[in-house]
């Protein structure tokens, strides 16, 4: 009993070391991290008609015949500036390149980095160093010269402000290809939403029918995630949505050896990171192409391109648009959003035990309107859920502490004699009904709704910079005075005391130990994950004590 007791303590302490690595991974080299210096700025041309394409730009369907490139790196393209576009909306700070029309950088408004730098938005794309992140789109065709994410549009201001009692914002850029056909490709951004429509008119003024395809990308740059023994760190990069394969990730190293090349009808293709997407929204009847390229210099993309043309007759004029989601993975704007995209709240393998842990939790916050407060009460939920057979556990604890001194009688008779010690406890569990494992069985619940809590609390954005009380302003970074792990590293310490002690004295020795290894894990944990865990262990504490006080009272 006492091995299979060690051994399920160093099972859980394994798994906690893991979770805390992850953690540090997450803080250290996440895609928040801030980058020193931006790539120089050079001068590059779009290609013309019949030129060869660029890496980077994916080819019309009727040129898709070309000779298969291969997973291997393609030619560096350093991304160039033009004319930079400033855009203001109550939720986002965007700038926006004339050079591609790309959309080079985005800050969140209501997210600050950090608790303590409210003025300073969440950056969630821009174009600098490792953090490279931007959305490219354009138009591609077989005949003509087409606008894409290397074509120089012009502006009419350089600012565009979502002004008061204002409840869009339309910033149109132009292109007048050589053949006369005119280009507007124009970003509306709506008060109090995280997507943005992009659309490009077409003014067909020649006396040929125009025919092209609508592209759009993600480029970012590789994002580490860690050693072999970071085994739960929130997942960066890439992921897809079809009706008919649902959902897939698809990692940077999988861009690398497996190249993405996919026809789909609906769905949608997004980049993901810590709290955060962007995702190309595909309307449910399109035809498109999924697809990834690996550039050189560790940088990514994943997009979509039409696969059926949209065509304009001569003298009309056509529109060809895309919705584009760039914000928080807030579940009620998630569910708001095209089907699968609820998803991308990546919470590992036990989601279907964290999603409903999530739901229960955000119902009682509804209630009481403090994350910390709903933690609890959900902790208590559970401690019910569970209370049966944790009784029956505890029970056999309290039976197991009630044969502790003819345990210790026979470990004082047998001696270094392990194989008769051993022979005679099985004995006197028999004799005596005593199951020497059944105290180990809320353990071994727990584990799994551990992770799955951390999961939750380390993917949900709901909990980021949440306050609970006092000194806990965000629940989802570490306690910054340590108070919560040291209660819980004194929570065990008793728990440990109420539980039968083994007979060996090592063993004694090494449980004595535990409570304070333990804490230093949890120093660095999220304080709503230390919240959880303290108050589970004085539930525990009270539950055990009253049942270990009814079993010695029944012997006497």
């Amino acid at each position: 009993m006492d091995n299979q007791r060690l051994f399920l303590f160093f099972a859980l302490a394994m798994v906690l070391m893991l979770i805390w690595q992850a953690w540090e991974q997450e803080k250290t080299v996440g895609p928040g991290s801030t980058a020193t210096s931006a790539p120089p700025a050079t001068t590059k041309m779009a290609p013309s008609a019949g030129s060869t394409p660029a890496p980077d730009l994916p080819q019309a369907p009727a040129l898709t015949a070309a000779p298969d490139t291969g997973p291997a790196p393609r030619p560096t393209e350093v991304l160039t500036r033009g004319s930079r576009l400033q855009v203001r909306t109550d939720l986002f700070d965007a700038i926006i390149d004339t050079y591609g029309g790309d959309l080079r950088e985005l800050y969140l408004r209501q997210y600050p980095v950090e608790l303590n730098k409210p003025e300073q938005p969440f950056p969630l794309m821009q174009e600098a160093g490792k953090d490279l992140y931007v959305a490219q789109s354009g138009l591609i065709g077989s005949k003509g010269e087409f606008p894409n994410h290397k074509t120089n549009f012009s502006a009419n201001a350089e600012r565009f402000i979502l002004t008061d009692g204002q409840d869009s914002l339309r910033v149109p850029l132009a292109y007048r290809a050589p053949d006369g056909v005119q280009y507007t490709k124009i970003y509306i951004f709506r008060r109090g939403s995280y997507v943005v429509d992009l659309e490009f008119q077409v003014k067909n003024v020649t006396h040929n029918e125009w025919a092209g395809y609508l592209y759009g990308q993600f480029q970012r740059g590789h994002v580490e995630t860690g050693g072999f023994l970071t085994v739960i760190p929130s997942y960066t990069g890439g992921a897809i949505y079809t009706p008919e394969n649902k959902y897939e990730k698809i990692s940077l190293d999988d861009m690398a050896s497996k190249p993405l090349k996919r026809e789909v009808t609906g769905g949608w293709v997004a980049m993901l990171q810590h709290y955060f997407v962007g995702s190309w929204l595909l309307p449910k009847d399109q035809r498109n192409e999924f697809y990834t390229m690996v550039l050189e210099g560790a940088r990514y993309v994943l997009g979509f391109k039409n696969i059926t043309p949209t065509k304009v007759a001569p003298g009309e004029t056509g529109i060809i648009g895309v919705s584009l989601y760039v914000g928080p993975k807030e579940h009620k704007i998630l569910k708001t959003l095209p089907e699968g995209m609820d998803l991308t709240v990546d919470y590992g393998w036990l989601t279907v035990i964290s999603a409903p842990l999530f739901w229960l939790l955000s119902a009682i916050h509804g209630l009481l309107g403090n994350w910390g407060w709903a933690i609890i009460v959900l902790t208590v939920l559970i401690k019910a859920a569970f209370y049966p057979l944790s009784a029956k556990s505890y029970q056999s604890m309290a039976h197991m502490r009630k044969m502790q001194p003819r345990l210790q009688a026979l470990k004082e008779r047998y001696g270094d004699d392990r194989q008769k010690l051993n022979q005679a406890m099985m004995e006197l569990y028999k004799t005596e009904k005593i199951n020497p494992l059944g105290g180990c069985l809320p353990i071994v619940i727990q584990i799994p709704v551990f992770i799955a809590l951390y999961w939750v609390l380390l993917e949900s954005v709901e909990m980021r910079q949440a306050p609970w009380i006092l000194w806990i302003k965000d629940l989802s970074a570490q306690d910054p005075y340590y108070i919560l792990p040291i209660i819980m590293g004194a929570s065990m310490f008793v728990q440990q005391k109420l539980n039968p002690q083994p007979v060996d004295p090592v063993q004694q020795k090494v449980f004595m130990i535990l409570p304070f290894m333990f804490t230093v894990f949890f120093l660095f944990f999220p304080a709503g994950l230390v919240l959880y865990w303290t108050v589970n262990n004085i539930l525990s504490i009270a539950q055990q004590w009253r049942i270990t006080r009814v079993v010695e009272g029944q012997a006497k």
